[in-house]
């Protein structure tokens, strides 16, 4: 078959948009029936609709409620008085020699003082009229990994509001603001689940400090996951586009093309710092989920199964009598945990969670910790070649009986459970309370250093008995200080969570 392809352009004029520069391309082609291949003659564009020339309208009242969020640190700083401030910035930062001999007068030795330290830009989204903010909470937290000691909203109309930290949840980088203000901007909330690749979406932030920008593209892929982004524990649903995202975006809207939020701008891979095309953000739906959780508990809730599950790959799935290599293969399911109270077993391939399909075992993990505990789940699983259905009811981390293997663990990779009276017997163990170490997949980032038996007693100095106090004791993105009981022997361990 031969085609020649010729190229020309022509202004056309459509009814309400005035003139348009069009492309017109047109093929002069021919085939031969033996090709043995249908071919689409259908131009992409036949003229029958009007051309799109702006995105104003749309964006402007999604626009409106995108603001810029800035934090500082408050740090105290001694300055001795009998130096004047200059000396004391050499000396201080300089290496300028003390001196010695330099007598102070009586009483005026030192003097402590507070100083307002800027630490951070980002960007945020208003939700309700009467001041609700959703931003990220790395956009919030200093190199620690705490909430910044005063957190700024700069507005569209040019006014500052202090904000109040609501809630935040590491897991999710998602952290919710609240400002005192009625009658805000405010933007609606689209459905995430129902973008597909190559919708056009926009970006609008304040990227490098540079002002409010918007920037647009489409939806490259959704349901990103394992990528590191939020740590080991963290859960990545993420929405990836290449509208240009760069520093300062972070917690700005990502919005579809009637001006709704589908996301919250969050990260970029990048090798030169700045925008390559390969954005991530968070959906809306998960920080929606989060943001309701801590709007009435200030905390994130999550539901957990209580069981150790892997991928399947093909060969796996084979072994087990199943068509495609799809679901969570279930690997051991503790005494005591909600799955076993439900009858599931060593074996079960989980194929949906009310109604919802598990490819992964990312696919589980999400849609478990975006359940309540005390749901009641629907769980359809594959047991020797047959489908069956079981009723879950999720677990609470706060129960203080709460069992979890390492897969639902706050320590990913480490099987956790309270010191009771019967734990007690089975391990044969000299205390009375603590967390108890039960388990340690090889993979997990904490097996050197944890090890079966182990008995967890304080995390950074507090007490410890049940699973929630751990998890709400642990500092992510930094070292931890456990004091842990080990064959009758005390001692402290340094574990730095990611």
């Amino acid at each position: 078959m031969t085609q020649k392809l010729f190229s020309h352009f022509s202004f056309k004029l459509t009814r309400g948009l005035g003139l348009a520069l069009v492309l017109v391309s047109t093929v002069v082609s021919t085939s031969r029936a033996e090709d043995g291949f249908d071919m689409d003659r259908t131009a992409v564009d036949d003229g029958s609709v009007p051309y799109i020339t702006s995105y104003a309208k749309v964006l402007e009242p999604a626009r409106s409620a995108v603001v810029s969020v800035t934090t500082a640190s408050i740090v105290e700083i001694m300055r001795n008085r009998g130096r004047s401030p200059i000396e004391e910035f050499l000396r201080r930062y300089y290496g300028m020699p003390d001196d010695q001999n330099h007598q102070m007068p009586p009483g005026q030795e030192g003097q402590t003082y507070e100083r307002r330290v800027p630490y951070g830009l980002g960007s945020g989204v208003i939700i309700s009229e009467d001041g609700y903010i959703l931003t990220n909470n790395h956009v919030i937290s200093d190199d620690s990994g705490e909430p910044a000691d005063e957190i700024t909203i700069h507005l569209n109309d040019g006014s500052q509001e202090e904000a109040k930290l609501i809630g935040r949840d590491e897991r999710t980088d998602v952290a919710l603001l609240k400002i005192e203000r009625d009658g805000l901007p405010s933007i609606a909330i689209a459905d995430s689940n129902m973008l597909e690749v190559g919708d056009i979406v926009f970006a609008i932030g304040n990227p490098l400090g540079v002002g409010q920008t918007s920037t647009m593209g489409i939806v490259s892929a959704t349901k990103r996951t394992n990528l590191g982004l939020l740590g080991n524990q963290g859960y990545e649903n993420f929405i990836q586009t290449d509208a240009a995202i760069n520093r300062g975006n972070s917690g700005g809207a990502l919005v579809d093309a009637k001006g709704r939020l589908v996301g919250i701008n969050t990260a970029i891979f990048s090798q030169t710092g700045g925008s390559i095309g390969i954005g991530f953000a968070i959906p809306s739906r998960l920080a929606r989920t989060v943001v309701m959780e801590l709007i009435e508990f200030g905390k994130v809730r999550r539901g957990y199964l209580g069981v150790s599950i892997s991928d399947l790959n093909p060969d796996m799935a084979e072994a087990f009598g199943l068509e495609i290599a799809k679901g969570a293969l279930v690997e051991t399911v503790q005494d005591g945990t909600p799955a076993a109270k439900a009858g599931m077993q060593r074996g079960d391939v989980i194929r949906s969670i009310d109604g919802q399909e598990v490819e992964s075992v990312s696919d589980l993990r999400l849609a478990v910790a975006s359940m309540a505990p005390g749901t009641l789940i629907n769980v359809v699983i594959m047991r020797d070649g047959e489908q069956k259905e079981l009723e879950v009811t999720l677990g609470s981390l706060d129960d203080p009986s709460a069992v979890v293997t390492s897969e639902d663990s706050p320590l990913d990779g480490i099987g956790l459970e309270p010191v009771t009276p019967t734990v007690k017997d089975q391990w044969n163990l000299d205390l009375d309370e603590g967390i108890l170490v039960t388990e340690v997949n090889p993979r997990s980032p904490y097996a050197k250093v944890l090890a079966p038996g182990m008995i967890i007693l304080e995390i950074n100095d507090q007490p410890v008995t049940t699973i929630g106090q751990l998890n709400e004791h642990l500092h992510r993105g930094r070292v931890n200080k456990l004091w842990v009981s080990y064959r009758g022997n005390n001692g402290f361990l340094a574990l730095r969570i990611e």
